[in-house]
């Protein structure tokens, strides 16, 4: 008869789940809607923001009002897409808050148009800005991790239409599809070795200043979209926090290459 054994779960491990108090993070695209939101979460929760965008003036706003709360917050206006600049980011990391152990890729860009009438330079254009950006800015915060010794985590935000195809969207599904795979592939060089998690936020249409013309419940755009959303409704910037969290903090420790449905049970349909 086998003795009985505690389970083995600590009161320090599950007080500490979700804790991210003291850490850094960048945070890409930190002038959007859902960028602004995850800046302002994680400095509510503790971590000292390094929030980019190219607009400085946007920026400087969400410093005053991170600061304005109590958080912490440094900006750097930069390119995501272009090396150089990007140094920059991570350089006032170190010099600010001595590193980085937190990457949240929030920025993105998207031109709808049917294939017959869109340009290869405006497919181009949304390719470079939705995936080569994101391996930049994944690859360079990448070294910089490695190189420090000690993990961490890189939550990307991807989209619903990673996996399901749209009219006009051949790029941006195209490459939300194809950031998904790279953030696997990224988990498989970075993870074992390194101690990175790298994961995916896949969200439904959320509350921005471009998608708010789709939230009018009597417009036939919102009502097609509620067929398909179990949820029942729309998302807004903060429906996303929860995962925003999660995927940056310890409760993560074992999830790594995941591409985490946040489509309100879009893909379910």
């Amino acid at each position: 008869m086998s003795e009985n054994k505690p389970v083995n779960v600590s009161r320090d491990t599950v007080d500490h789940l979700f804790d991210i108090e003291g850490r850094v993070a960048i945070v890409t695209g930190a002038t959007g809607a859902l960028g602004g939101a995850i800046a302002v979460a994680y400095a509510l929760k503790g971590v000292k923001v390094v929030a980019t965008a190219r607009n400085a003036q946007k920026l400087d706003a969400l410093r005053v009002q991170i600061e304005g709360e109590g958080g912490v917050c440094t900006t750097v206006a930069a390119d995501p897409s272009d090396t150089d600049s990007f140094a920059q980011v991570i350089e006032a990391a170190k010099r600010e808050f001595g590193g980085v152990d937190i990457l949240a890729v929030a920025h993105g860009y998207n031109k709808p148009e049917n294939i017959l009438t869109q340009s290869v330079e405006d497919w181009s254009y949304i390719m470079d800005a939705d995936l080569k950006s994101v391996y930049i800015v994944c690859k360079m915060v990448a070294e910089e991790m490695a190189q420090a010794g000690k993990g961490g985590k890189m939550v990307v935000v991807s989209s619903a239409r990673s996996k399901m195809g749209m009219a006009g969207y051949t790029g941006y599904c195209a490459s939300k599809g194809a950031c998904d795979l790279m953030i696997q592939s990224m988990a498989c060089d970075l993870s074992a070795q390194y101690g990175i998690n790298v994961n995916t936020i896949n969200p439904t249409v959320f509350r921005s200043d471009l998608t708010e013309w789709m939230f009018d419940p009597d417009s036939a755009v919102y009502q097609n979209f509620l067929k398909r959303l179990p949820i029942g409704r729309l998302g807004e910037p903060s429906d996303f926090l929860g995962l925003a969290v999660l995927l940056a903090s310890p409760a993560a420790d074992f999830l790594t290459g995941g591409n985490y449905d946040a489509t309100g049970g879009y893909w379910a349909c």
